[in-house]
């Protein structure tokens, strides 16, 4: 057999389990729907410095650095965030997910583009990927397919997911801008995210009609003279709000968006799914190394990813919950009892919240009594 590892998917988290396997000596096959290595569609590329210094992100990838946002509730409140330091970096997508597909290259990884997955079916001695150019077979198989691909249909059925839309724009813009209010985005949100100079990136997240809020939004900006034209063309995509509910089965790992390490918060998933999949090779390698490939020894993936990202996943979805909730006039109180006392410098000033990691900054929020109080919390979520 050729393929110690299959891996469906030739995104960042796809290309990350790859690097891994590759490097320590096992044959790795690549397999990729598209024709080429390219970007993700309503993804606004935002990765933190954490996530950025981890994984030594290629600096030729970066597009700008970001060290502060504007916040606008529903009748035009401001909060300005900022500190000194850079807290975000915009990539480029298409070129992170080809120099990652690189750094897997290097180190041996074999990539099959335009090869769509059509299923995966596991046996005693191998796994079987039955694609459109013919079948390959691997001692095991990672889904990095991203959310949606039907590949994981055996292992359960996502509990909630919501939808976005995005597009590429001309703007004079410098700074991050976020928006919030049930006539822009119902429950979730929407941005204006400089890119390179005279060009961002507008989109937003909502359970139902993203492109007609997305289109709305961009004759807003158009209006305002925040972008040059709302006559774009429109990007879609679904996020997971949840995680699968199991990730794990004979000879069968699943990472990234396929396996819902999103956070609940933003949508965002680049960290949390490059984290799955060190977890993933770290996991593999032990499994190939034995021969055990059963789902009673990959099984530990799913308990590692768990203690690392179980408890942000589960305070970011309770969150997400109680935001969806909120009337515009209770998010506009909001906005007028952090700036009225504070709350924003002094969550800024806090050294342990993070960009990437929200449990702290959420439990932060809303244990001051005046913000609990206006958004109606009683009890807070356990850890």
């Amino acid at each position: 057999m050729k393929w110690d590892v299959a891996v469906v998917g030739a995104g960042p988290t796809g290309s990350r389990v790859a690097y891994h396997l590759a490097g320590l000596g096992f044959g790795v096959a690549v397999l990729e729907r598209r024709p080429d290595i390219g970007g993700k569609a309503a993804c606004t590329g935002i990765i933190g410095r954490e996530c950025a210094e981890a994984f030594a992100i290629d600096e030729t990838t970066i597009l700008r650095q970001a060290d502060s946002a504007t916040l606008f509730s529903p009748s035009g409140n401001r909060i300005k965030l900022h500190r000194e330091e850079p807290q975000a970096y915009i990539l480029d997508r298409a070129a992170f997910n080809r120099a990652m597909a690189q750094r897997a290259r290097s180190q041996g990884a074999e990539y099959y583009l335009n090869t769509p997955v059509e299923s995966i079916k596991s046996a005693d001695d191998k796994v079987t990927i039955e694609t459109a150019r013919g079948n390959f077979a691997a001692r095991a198989a990672v889904i990095a397919a991203g959310f949606g691909s039907g590949l994981t249909d055996g292992l359960g059925k996502f509990a909630d997911f919501t939808a976005g839309a995005q597009a590429e724009v001309e703007s004079k813009s410098s700074e991050v801008e976020v928006y919030f209010g049930r006539e822009v985005a119902p429950g979730f949100f929407a941005w204006l995210v400089p890119t390179s100079p005279g060009k961002a990136r507008v989109g937003l997240l909502s359970r139902e009609n993203p492109t007609l809020y997305l289109k709305r939004l961009l004759a807003s900006l158009a209006a305002d003279g925040k972008i040059a034209s709302a006559e774009v063309g429109i990007n879609h995509g679904a996020v997971p709000l949840k995680p699968l509910p199991r990730t794990y089965g004979d000879r069968l790992l699943v990472v990234g968006d396929a396996a819902g390490h999103v956070k609940p918060t933003t949508g965002g998933g680049i960290y949390y799914g490059l984290l799955g999949a060190d977890i993933a090779a770290r996991t593999l390698h032990k499994a190939l190394q034995s021969n055990d490939l059963s789902a009673r020894s990959l099984a530990r993936y799913e308990r590692e990813w768990q203690q690392l990202l179980g408890r942000e996943l589960r305070t970011g979805y309770w969150a997400r919950k109680l935001f969806e909730k909120l009337s515009d006039r209770q998010i506009d109180n909001i906005f007028d009892i952090v700036k009225r006392n504070g709350i924003d410098e002094a969550l800024l000033k806090e050294k342990d919240l993070s960009f990437d990691w929200h449990s702290k900054a959420i439990l932060k929020l809303l244990g001051h009594q005046v913000v609990a109080s206006a958004v109606n919390v009683f009890r807070l979520p356990r850890n």
